[in-house]
């Protein structure tokens, strides 16, 4: 039974350090997938929605100190309860997002390791059994350094996981497993299940019918057409309930709405067919870094002798674009491309993306802006 105490441990705690350091590679990943969860259509909290990094990079921290402290066996009892907590705050939002089909990807292993609602919450569940077998054979859990050694490991811990962080966040992702990755094609990338041959994802429709009594049933489109409801005129469809539902899984595009609008004209293959492009992702022009952001328009201006075809990328309205061109905070054309892809391009928000006919050449965040060379030796 010490034994299964043991490994029960070790899967425990190596789960939530590996949880936490996969985050680690890309908090700003996980403030966004907060983002979702705060939603007004999901928790509805979006107060929280300013708060979302803090809270991001908190929660990850969190979970590797946890999972250090229950390896080692520093404050056993306080750790249990901590990782139980949390644990039962996780199974929690997986249950609501799988059963409220609310948010499709929890985020527990990032983009590394993508998981849908109901894997995550079966991993909660399988965690939380864990959790509770540990709880009642805490007495077996005994520190495996000395206090001292102990301190100096969590220390050492929390710092560590804390610079990584904070680094990642002043640069990019150490990796990246988006599909916006530097070797990647964005055009393959975009390619349906059928181009390529594999077995589309398929989905049907639910109809809810009410008749003259008020009483109401549901039906499938396969039998709302095998038995031809249409023939009942008692039956009505109610529009507002009509439901898609997945019926089996099959391959989706990786790159979902790459769709670069150029006053409102659709330049998306012209851009993906461009020999050399350098694209700056903008999400939203009044959030961009102010020093990025300056720093950004004197980078084009310095590089334009490179004479490659420069064009930013933005979430924002025309009034912004406009009013930021005025003020010469972005000298350089400027088109629209969905807010949630731009989150996904890079995490850095202004940034630079190199594209070679649609693969992804170089990609830079806002305080590693490349040099004529750094760009003129990837070409």
């Amino acid at each position: 039974m010490n034994l299964l105490t043991q490994i029960a441990r070790v899967l425990v705690g190596g789960l939530f350090i590996f949880s936490g350091l996969v985050k680690l590679n890309d908090p700003m990943g996980m403030a966004f997938k907060l983002h979702d969860y705060f939603a007004p259509d999901v928790l509805n909290l979006a107060f929280l929605n300013e708060y979302t990094l803090p809270l991001a990079f908190g929660i990850i921290l969190f979970e590797i100190i946890l999972g250090t402290a229950l390896l080692i066996g520093y404050q056993v009892k306080w750790t249990l309860r901590a990782i139980l907590s949390l644990i039962v705050f996780f199974t929690f939002l997986t249950f609501y997002s799988a059963y409220f089909n609310k948010v499709t990807d929890c985020g527990c292993f990032g983009d590394a390791i993508p998981l849908n609602p109901w894997q995550s919450f079966s991993k909660d569940i399988i965690l939380l059994v864990l959790i509770l077998f540990l709880f009642a054979r805490a007495q077996h859990l005994k520190p495996l350094l000395s206090p001292s050694l102990m301190k100096l490991k969590m220390v050492s811990a929390t710092l560590v996981s804390a610079l990584l962080g904070w680094y990642v966040l002043q640069h990019l992702p150490f990796i990246d497993f988006r599909p916006y990755a530097v070797g990647k094609s964005i055009t393959e990338g975009m390619k349906s299940a059928e181009e390529l041959g594999f077995e589309p994802t398929q989905y049907g429709t639910i109809y809810t019918l009410e008749n003259s009594e008020g009483e109401r049933m549901t039906v499938t489109s396969e039998l709302y057409i095998s038995d031809k409801w249409w023939e009942k005129p008692e039956w009505v469809i109610q529009e507002g309930l009509t439901e898609s539902v997945l019926i089996k899984e099959g391959y989706e595009p990786p790159v979902h709405d790459f769709s670069v609008l150029f006053n409102d004209v659709d330049i998306t293959e012209e851009v993906l067919n461009e020999e050399w492009v350098l694209l700056l992702p903008i999400r939203q022009l009044k959030k961009a870094d102010e020093k990025g952001l300056s720093d950004l328009a004197s980078w084009v201006k310095t590089n334009e002798s490179l004479n490659i075809k420069i064009l930013g990328l933005t979430a924002s309205g025309g009034d912004d674009m406009n009013a930021f061109a005025i003020a010469g905070k972005i000298p350089f054309d400027i088109a629209n491309l969905d807010e949630t892809t731009l989150k996904t391009i890079i995490r850095s928000n202004p940034g630079v993306l190199l594209l070679h006919k649609g693969t992804v050449a170089g990609k830079w965040h806002f305080n590693d802006l490349p040099t004529q060379e750094q760009i003129q030796a990837l070409m």
